[in-house]
């Protein structure tokens, strides 16, 4: 079927109270992978291509979004590609034209007052060309290889009343939030801080999002969806299943150097932990499509 939206998919969440799954997407593998598990689930599914993606594509946008776009129009479930943790304005302008529905645009990293408005102009260009907009208050920490900030640091969790602030002074549809996630944990050992989602589900009235989620245990998870979490990412646990079955295969296997022998047990392995993970969420809402 064709390309759905990100906006789509995520209203239709938030309606059922339950939440879509976003993953992120490196090879063909992984997008094959990940549809494979969606519709092993019944359930739309967000196929996500990060900024650090496209620089490991040495700074190719299309090949990538191609893929996925081509990959969708076969898939027998909805399917929705999204434009992740982009802090480039030059690769934000790029994402019409690559068929991305939605961006997330990320200056966490910046002071509060800097944020607001780089995300304002950002959320402002997007509308203007039909984008949803995605943005991130607090900071998840973990990414490029930075250590994670303590739970207690200044803004290492996201202010309810900034947060109000923030969505209404920036525009945007969608929050990221930082309530004890971290990105790219192998351990699924994450606590996450749900009176905190409470306070913050009750303010800015867009569905918010959960980074980090590999690190969550999935009783976490599901709280996380009940207390109002729309939009679930996850990374790393792909990244662990392809490489666990590759190690597997080729310790087996140590004369081996076809790689379709390897990449289809990693494909295997991406595509049953996509269908964990949906049936995990689906636990939370009332459809898990």
């Amino acid at each position: 079927m064709p390309l759905t939206t990100t906006g789509e998919l995520i209203t239709r969440a938030t309606r059922l109270r339950t939440a879509v799954a976003a993953f992120n997407i490196i090879t063909l593998e992984h997008i094959e992978a990940v549809v494979l598990g969606a519709e092993a689930a019944g359930a739309a599914v967000v196929l996500q291509v990060s900024e650090n993606a496209v620089t490991f594509r040495s700074g190719h946008l299309r090949p990538l979004a191609r893929a996925a776009a081509c990959a969708a129009e076969q898939a027998a479930v909805p399917v929705a590609l999204h434009l992740d943790h982009v802090q480039s304005d030059a690769l934000l302008r790029r994402a019409p034209d690559a068929g991305f529905s939605s961006v997330m645009y990320d200056a966490a990293r910046l002071p509060y007052a800097e944020n607001l408005a780089a995300t304002r102009a950002a959320a402002d260009w997007a509308h203007a060309r039909g984008l949803w907009i995605e943005a991130e208050l607090g900071q998840i920490g973990g990414k490029d290889g930075r250590p994670p900030l303590d739970a207690h640091a200044p803004g290492a969790r996201t202010d309810p009343a900034e947060a109000r602030d923030f969505v209404a002074r920036t525009g945007v549809d969608a929050l990221a939030v930082a309530v004890g996630s971290t990105h790219a944990m192998t351990t699924r050992t994450a606590v996450l801080d749900h009176a905190l989602l409470r306070r913050l589900a009750a303010g800015p009235g867009v569905p918010l999002v959960l980074h980090g989620s590999s690190g969550v245990p999935d009783d976490e998870l599901v709280r996380a969806v009940e207390g109002g979490i729309g939009k679930v990412n996850i990374g790393t646990a792909l990244n662990a299943a392809l490489t666990r079955a590759v190690r597997e295969h080729l310790g087996r296997h140590p004369e081996a150097v076809d790689p379709r022998a390897y990449l289809a047990g990693g494909r295997t392995a991406m595509a049953d932990e996509v269908a964990r993970i949906i049936r995990v969420l689906a636990r939370a809402g009332v459809s898990p499509s």
